[in-house]
């Protein structure tokens, strides 16, 4: 089993959502963060509350993502501060709703950057230090939306099929060098991520973040390729793309979309 009590957690969009919870989580396991996200005030007040409470070091590091420099500027300061990083948690995600044509190209750049291109630098650079020392972990956060096409969240679905496959590519590469990799596929998790977004879900539609955090880590204890961290259901729904034509997936992906009020957004 992963040993928490005293290593060094680094989580991506730490300060708020999926991300919050896991630093609450792993604090909890005596674990110290460096956390990571755009929005200073609300890192640091997580950081300060979890080291108050939990008698941890939490280091706060504000970087956009989106900025293509994001991870050489992150592992300047992390060697500046001279931390080691036990295991890599890349939560930060960014996700557009609505027709792909009606955003603007710039944004779906940006969204490809922080869903692909940070991941897979962070997991490079930080990766290579674990496969030196022979230890280390790497939970990358998928989502449900990487088993099929999804209409009106087109880019965001496609990167989390990356996330996906690069995660349990990753995992078998790293096979019995000390690092182990596991991707996670929530569902719809009660976060920020529709914020400002107006859907027609319902609040019992959505898993709360501390249960997904609890059971994606339980995952990763049992040595997990993949976490199912949402409600049973959602699972179900990643079996169907196996078993139906491609035309009857996307269609079935865009009504889901449809029920849920996106493509107006």
């Amino acid at each position: 089993m992963f040993v928490y009590t005293g290593s060094t957690a680094m989580i991506t969009g730490a300060s708020k959502g999926l991300g919050a919870a896991f630093a609450k989580e792993l604090a909890g396991r005596g674990m110290n963060l460096v956390l990571v996200a755009r929005s200073i005030d609300a890192l640091q007040d997580l950081a300060d509350s979890l080291g108050v409470q939990y008698r941890v070091r939490c280091v706060v590091l504000q970087a956009d993502l989106a900025a293509a420099d994001a991870v050489k500027r992150i592992m300047t300061e992390l060697e500046h501060l001279d931390l080691k990083i036990d295991l890599l948690i890349n939560n930060a995600g960014l996700g557009l709703t609505g027709d792909f044509m009606s955003h603007d190209l710039a944004e779906e750049l940006a969204s490809i950057q922080v869903n692909v291109q940070a991941l897979v630098g962070l997991s490079h650079a930080l990766g290579a230090k674990m496969v030196a020392r022979g230890t280390g972990g790497i939970i990358n956060l998928a989502s449900n939306s990487a088993f099929q096409p999804l209409p009106h969240m087109a880019t965001y679905a496609a990167a989390k099929a990356f996330v996906l496959h690069f995660s349990e590519a990753l995992k078998y590469e790293l096979k019995g060098r000390g690092v182990q990799v596991m991707a996670v596929c929530p569902g719809p998790t009660a976060t920020s991520f529709f914020a400002g977004v107006s859907t027609k879900m319902k609040d019992g539609a959505f898993d709360n973040a501390e249960p997904v955090v609890r059971h994606t880590l339980r995952s990763f204890d049992r040595k997990k390729s993949l976490a199912y961290p949402g409600r049973f259901s959602v699972r179900v729904a990643t079996w169907l793309p196996r078993l139906l034509p491609r035309n009857a997936v996307v269609s079935a992906a865009a009504s889901a979309t449809r029920k849920m009020g996106l493509p107006s957004t």
